[in-house]
């Protein structure tokens, strides 16, 4: 079964959640017998890391112009007429901007699946021209794409009342579950202690909520406490700017920048408290890779996380900087560790997500013959 994937900037080790999702995801369909191919956007892969495959995945690096919108649509565009020329069974289409192409795909005649990874068209980096073309390609991708799936319940409800599309699959995101280490060398070379210190992740734009985080940190007036944020901006703009300058101001405050692999793994393992104050997430892999670490975790109380289905004490209000602050003095203070493991296992193993995806590759491929 040959699979063509577009819709990522690309694999490994790139920051975002469909980045991540596709590195777990597509090395386990190889090792499933799929043949996938996955087309890079070349601004996100460094010249000298541009390899030809990643754990089976054959990788094809292609020209994007790095402008926001733009580089999805024009990186799609090549993308699909790729996947035709190669002839490929399923083009595997993630999130609903590189969707506007999905009538292109199918009058192409290629078999094609769209994953809607949540609607973007709500997040505050975008103007009205963005929001407009997000919500005519989650449209198109819906009505026209052969199969859709969604990484939530969330999402497959919204996708339903607004189409009527009957036939959405839920096949969440997952975690790799990895074991906590003892090793300590990167998180004392930013003068941090273990158990010392909150983490965040994710990209410096609105909608990941840094803004209040920073504000809560700052009304805590804990001289034993840090706070590290893990993540930069795809794009700087003047919101990442003065993110970035306003944790400056602010005492205890580290960035580390988009980092990976034993670094990250180090700053999880030793953290006292992960806290995500996002207004906007399809599933957030990140929340389930601090769970992973049994972290205590302190997230807002929108429908994503809400479906993670936490004990109540884990939620703060949205946007409400006076309740994060309340929740993380009282979140920071509790010692216990928790135990995730029984909520990973039963709905966010990548291997069962792995399996769930070749079963519907498998009915696509059954239905159109």
């Amino acid at each position: 079964m040959k699979i063509t994937v577009l819709g990522t900037r690309g694999i490994p080790n790139i920051q975002g959640g469909v980045e991540t999702h596709c590195q777990e995801l597509y090395p386990r369909l190889v090792r499933l017998g799929c043949d996938v191919t996955l087309l890079t956007r070349t601004p996100y892969v460094p010249k000298h890391d541009r390899r030809s495959s990643f754990k089976g995945v054959r990788l094809i690096h292609v020209y994007a112009p790095r402008k926001k919108f733009l580089e999805a649509i024009a990186h799609t565009f090549i993308g699909v007429l790729y996947a035709r020329f190669i002839a490929t069974d399923i083009l595997h289409i993630h999130a609903i901007g590189p969707a506007l192409l999905v009538p292109f795909a199918r009058l192409l005649g290629i078999r094609t699946i769209v994953t809607h990874h949540g609607p973007d068209y709500n997040r505050q980096k975008w103007g009205k021209t963005a929001k407009f073309a997000l919500r005519l390609g989650e449209s198109l991708g819906v009505r026209f794409s052969n199969k859709v799936i969604t990484i939530s319940q969330v999402i497959a409800n919204i996708v339903r009342d607004k189409y009527g599309r009957k036939d959405i699959s839920v096949i969440h995101n997952g975690v790799t579950r990895v074991n906590p280490t003892e090793a300590s060398e990167y998180i004392e070379s930013l003068g941090l202690i273990k158990n010392g210190y909150i983490i965040a992740v994710g990209r410096f734009v609105e909608e990941k909520g840094f803004h209040d985080l920073l504000k809560a940190f700052s009304n805590q007036k804990r001289i034993d406490t840090k706070l590290v944020l893990i993540g930069d901006a795809d794009h700087e703009t003047v919101y990442s700017n003065n993110l970035k300058k306003e944790a400056g101001r602010i005492k205890n405050i580290l960035l580390t920048g988009f980092i990976k692999g034993e670094k990250l793994h180090q700053l999880f393992s030793h953290a006292r408290l992960f806290v995500l104050p996002s207004y906007h997430e399809g599933l957030p892999i990140v929340l389930l890779e601090a769970m992973n670490y049994n972290l205590p975790v302190l997230v807002s109380d929108i429908p994503a996380n809400l479906e993670v289905d936490l004990p109540q004490n884990c939620y703060f209000k949205t946007g409400d900087v006076r309740d994060l602050t309340d929740k993380l003095s009282i979140k920071f203070s509790e010692m216990q560790k928790v135990n995730f493991s029984e909520i990973l296992k039963e709905k966010y193993d990548w291997d069962d997500i792995a399996q769930s995806t070749l079963v519907f590759y498998d009915s696509l491929l059954k239905e159109v013959n």
